[in-house]
């Protein structure tokens, strides 16, 4: 077999050409829908079992648990003979508990409501009422899901799903293994899905990994993090890893730095403000969130697309990132802030310290912006920026990757935004998709350039809507593919690095300082002085 010029310039080592075999392999030219979700799906099929969530009357159950089940049954993905318990402390009938998620479904479902389908889809939810702490509750639980297999005509799997508060973890987990739940019948599984946060710092994620470890394997843990579940996030394997025009040129010879913007146009709406002002930005969102895509981009290629596979890959990014300890170091390359009143699209806003359930005297960041170095071989000098707030000018979540100039042009770019560097764009949402800025010259007779943008978006160019990311996660979780989910080592490798920031923060005498900027603006000034040292900005969205 001969190979062809451009196989041979891509082929620069033999582990190289190994991932590139297995990736093309996996997701041959052949047209589909969706290549990686596709080729996930024919690996590992979703089993029939028995779904119990733990704080079933919670938001999270109505806005997105429940209709993510009922779009996955609209699909058709839906396991047969499948069951869902809801568990919670109200006392209130099976069809109560039917009606309150039938109302919310038809409020969050993306595919709309038919009361055809939720009619056979909703009897297979029932409700539970106990405390968490009840032993018998736990005893009674489990009678009803032996009632369930006898109804069946066979043993189910069990999957238990932890949307409750983490402080009712311990309990939970405790009660489980007292009623013997996490022990699976024969042949069967028994697996548990934790929520986020997992933890406030190293010593409780610590914690709660000992007592969820004690009662279900680590094989059976799946913590979850929707940024995983989203289409875009998935594709960034297939991006990097399977298209020659990215593979080779992913490095710090040809990239000058990448951005990770999450912006949100909300305040603490809700009452969410009493959550939020014991948390902050860093641990809400960089900690879990933020980590996870940068692990995705900067990653190496996995020896094969097995799930422990993917996540040593980037458990390694984590470990790699350059240490910032003491409030000097954190001071230099973290900025946080709380925004102050101002109007968000035209309606006003009161600043973080006036919002409901927030203390007046609040020292608790609602935005963060950080500078950090990945100490590989690969990414050697090449900074990530991140940033994060609320109360920004649009709701967004991007990763933009800005390349380095080539060496000598020969054409003036210094009018040119960004001096016309070349730019990939990938949007975790709300518009999932990718864009590619280059150079081209202008129609005329004189010798103009302009950047233009090559575009991609999910919708259209495969003709229907990505799936919400609980669909995939909870499809995954059925299926045991732990693949999207976090595991132990990496959720206590990035609290290890985020105590130091928070250490800097609020313990030290002389800590960096709170930083402000009005509401509806894109954050603090010292941000952007953050890139304008290394001579760069805060990309546009």
């Amino acid at each position: 077999m001969t190979c062809t010029t451009e196989t041979r310039g891509y082929d620069d080592s033999p582990s190289r050409l190994v991932m590139s075999r297995d990736l093309y392999r996996l997701f041959p030219s052949s047209p589909m829908e969706n290549p990686f979700q596709e080729t996930l799906l024919h690996r590992n099929r979703a089993e029939p079992c028995s779904l119990v969530i733990f704080g079933a009357t919670g938001d999270l159950t109505h806005r997105k648990l429940i209709p993510a089940l009922y779009n996955v049954a609209a699909s058709g993905d839906l396991p047969p003979q499948f069951k869902v318990v809801g568990f919670a402390r109200r006392d209130k009938p099976d069809a109560v508990f039917r009606s309150e998620l039938e109302a919310a479904n038809k409020k969050h479902s993306r595919q709309g409501h038919s009361d055809e389908l939720w009619s056979s889809f909703g009897q297979s939810i029932h409700y539970h009422r106990s405390e968490f702490q009840d032993t018998e509750g736990y005893k009674s639980l489990k009678a009803k899901l032996d009632q369930f297999d006898e109804e069946r005509g066979t043993t189910a799997n069990r999957l238990f799903y932890l949307a409750s508060a983490p402080e009712f973890f311990d309990q939970i987990m405790e009660q489980l293994g007292a009623a013997g739940l996490n022990e699976p019948a024969p042949g069967k599984w028994a697996r548990v899905v934790c929520e986020k946060p997992f933890g406030k710092d190293l010593k409780s994620a610590h914690h709660l990994n000992e007592v969820v470890n004690s009662t279900f394997e680590e094989k059976d843990t799946y913590r979850i993090d929707h940024y995983l579940g989203k289409e875009t996030a998935q594709n960034m394997m297939v991006l990097r890893f399977a298209n020659s025009l990215f593979e080779p040129n992913w490095n710090s010879r040809y990239i000058d730095h990448v951005q990770i913007t999450c912006a949100e146009n909300l305040g603490m709406e809700g009452g969410r403000g009493g959550y939020y002002d014991t948390a902050g930005a860093l641990r809400d969102m960089v900690q879990n969130h933020l980590f996870q895509l940068l692990s995705l981009v900067a990653m190496e290629p996995p020896t094969d697309l097995s799930a422990d596979s993917v996540r040593d890959e980037k458990v390694k990014v984590i470990r790699a990132l350059r240490p910032l300890v003491g409030p000097e170091a954190v001071g230099k390359n973290v900025i946080r802030a709380q925004y102050t009143a101002g109007s968000v699209n035209g309606v006003a806003r009161v600043g973080y310290r006036e919002e409901d359930r927030v203390n007046p005297e609040s020292n608790t960041e609602c935005y963060v912006a950080l500078r950090l170095f990945v100490d590989t071989w690969r990414w050697q000098g090449v900074p990530f920026y991140i940033r994060v707030g609320k109360q920004l000018p649009k709701k967004a979540t991007e990763i933009s990757v800005h390349f380095k100039k080539p060496p000598q042009v020969p054409f003036s770019t210094a009018g040119l935004a960004h001096n016309g560097e070349n730019t990939l764009v990938i949007r975790i949402q709300p518009d999932e998709g990718m864009s590619l800025r280059i150079l081209c010259k202008k129609p005329g007779q004189a010798l103009n350039m302009q950047p233009v943008k090559m575009d991609f978006h999910y919708s259209s160019s495969f003709g229907k809507a990505s799936p919400e990311a609980y669909e995939r996660l909870l499809l995954d979780a059925m299926a045991g593919d732990a693949t999207l989910f976090a595991r132990r080592d990496e959720v206590e490798n990035a609290w290890k690095f985020i105590d130091e920031l928070e250490h800097a923060w609020h313990e030290n005498p002389n800590p960096p300082p709170m930083c402000e900027y009005p509401a509806g603006s894109w954050g603090p000034k010292e941000a952007d002085q953050l890139l304008q040292e290394d001579g760069r900005e805060w990309r546009l969205l």
